[in-house]
């Protein structure tokens, strides 16, 4: 994890992407690594998650690479497998690298409960915790937080509104 020292910050490009379910923040390195992709109206949290796993973050106007932006608009006008295609770079604990690898490998289309994600990551009490790293995830709609629900189906929580996962649900093909 990086130094989360007072005297240097790191530095991301932040660009924007109009998308059918609002405004995406993408945030991205210079390597072109998307680092967090959030929603405008939730701009803080982004922020406050990106200063969690960083430490002090200078965000400058960047375009996003353009096999990003083109990946996540024909994800959003129905290509569903692109966001397989955006190469992405996290930092969080070892736990939560754990959960947000996983989320990568839930296919388009289907949904799993956190409990079952649990029991993917061979840490089968690990529910709640599961849950915690789900909601802290910095890589919205590319790592598929949406996809993880409760146990009985339920579209519980959701880092961007529920109105938005419902959406993506529904996008993917989901009956919600």
């Amino acid at each position: 994890m990086p130094s989360r020292s007072t005297k240097s910050s790191v530095s991301f490009g932040l660009d924007r992407l109009t998308t059918p379910i609002g405004i995406a923040l993408l945030v991205t390195d210079a390597a072109g690594a998307l680092r967090a992709l959030d929603w405008d109206d939730y701009e803080h949290r982004m922020r406050e998650l990106l200063r969690l796993h960083y430490g002090a973050v200078d965000l400058s106007d960047r375009s996003a690479p353009v096999d990003i932006r083109t990946a996540l608009s024909r994800y959003f006008e129905g290509d569903l497998g692109q966001l397989s295609n955006i190469a992405w770079r996290i930092a969080g604990t070892p736990f939560q690298q754990k959960v947000w690898t996983a989320l990568a490998k839930i296919p388009a289309g289907t949904t799993m409960s956190y409990g079952a994600m649990a029991a993917t990551i061979e840490m089968p009490k690990a529910i709640r915790a599961v849950g915690h790293a789900n909601g802290s995830n910095p890589i919205s709609v590319v790592l598929p937080c949406h996809r993880l629900i409760g146990a009985d189906g339920s579209l519980v929580k959701y880092g961007g509104g529920l109105e938005r996962k419902r959406w993506l649900l529904r996008h993917e093909g989901v009956d919600v």
